[in-house]
């Protein structure tokens, strides 16, 4: 389902009752409210020099006012761009997606681009490998000028224009934009520890995902340095859903020697562990303590509040949207991929057991 944000506008009282009156404006509506032929407002569209400085700035006056833009097809045939970039992430309403927004909308705000935004729904509906290839195929090249892809599940894209990953798939050949995963899960596990902690269990990420792979790692490397064991009984397979979080985390509380701490790879999945500590008669921290991975700002809201790993996801959507708009025009990047430093948020959700 596609969704088109555009730039918003503000609409003067007399131009209103235009836009009441009529959905969807055209260049002879433009003309008629400046005053000027409808080849004036088009070369003022196309940046012409031979339009007077006052005629330009009363036309352009006008197009703020009403809203106007011209359609995608046309300049896409004027220019070979529409101006548009295209994201395709599995949720929109997930709260992960929701950050990212906001770090796209600061990009392109105050920019000639417009946003659409591709989801497929729930999770559950995008099990099968690849789901992006048929959004894709709608989009590239015809729609937008670039696109940015959250999590993708393959690499196996044919595309005619620039693709920007954000939390690559594991054997990325994109540009991409990830944050230190590998780092982020090993200060909370040296944390956990620090605190007298020796048996923590671990959700993993979505199975495909290079965040998935390095967080673990993270854990495991953290766990041999302190020279203790590796036990497959204390680590559940996850995929970032809060619902699965609960259940691995039932799992992990109803071991014969359960956890004293849980390290969930996400936020989500964190407050999955603490539906399930709760509904369990447990509290947290003082039967077990919880951490996450994201800081979305459910995290600080949760009660009590997650400590977690600020991975600065809005700066993640504002690096990759940057990043694509110096591909659309043809420069090269700095860096083949971005990595998002992050810090350690300690919250009210873990104790010392020492």
């Amino acid at each position: 389902m596609p969704v088109l944000l555009p730039e918003s506008n503000s609409f003067t009282p007399m131009l209103l009752l235009m836009t009441q009156a009529k959905t969807t404006l055209t260049i002879r509506d433009v003309a008629k409210a400046a005053g000027v032929s409808v080849s004036t407002v088009s070369r003022v569209l196309n940046d012409k020099d031979d339009v007077s400085t006052e005629t330009y700035e009363k036309v352009q006056g006008v197009i703020a006012e009403l809203g106007y833009t011209s359609s995608l097809a046309a300049t896409s045939m004027r220019s070979r761009r529409t101006n548009v970039i295209g994201i395709l992430v599995v949720d929109m309403g997930d709260p992960f997606s929701l950050e990212l927004f906001k770090g796209i909308g600061r990009a392109i705000r105050g920019t000639e681009y417009d946003l659409i935004v591709y989801s497929s729904g729930r999770i559950a509906s995008n099990t099968e490998l690849g789901w992006e290839r048929r959004h894709l195929s709608r989009l590239d090249g015809s729609i937008t000028d670039g696109m940015i892809v959250v999590t993708p599940t393959t690499n196996e894209l044919t595309l005619i224009s620039p693709l920007v990953a954000i939390d690559p798939h594991d054997d990325n050949i994109f540009p991409a934009v990830i944050s230190s995963n590998r780092e982020g899960a090993s200060a909370v596990m040296d944390y956990l520890i620090s605190l007298g902690h020796r048996r923590i269990g671990y959700i993993a990420g979505r199975p495909g995902l290079l965040s998935t792979t390095h967080r673990q790692q993270g854990y495991q490397e953290a766990l041999q340095r302190a020279g203790l064991p590796i036990e497959p009984a204390l680590i559940q397979s996850g995929d970032y859903t809060r619902e699965t979080g609960f259940h691995c985390a039932q799992a992990l509380l109803t071991l014969p020697d359960p956890p004293t701490a849980i390290f969930a790879a996400n936020d989500q999945s964190a407050l999955g562990v603490i539906d399930a500590v709760h509904e369990a008669g447990l509290s947290i921290p003082d039967d077990v303590s919880v951490v996450g991975f994201d800081n979305i700002p459910q995290a600080a809201r949760a009660i009590p509040a997650l400590t977690t790993v600020d991975q600065s996801v809005s700066e993640m959507g504002y690096v990759a949207t940057n990043m694509l708009f110096k591909l659309i025009h043809g420069s090269s990047l700095d860096y083949q991929i971005y990595q998002v430093p992050i810090q350690l948020v300690i919250r009210e959700s873990c104790r010392s057991i020492q």
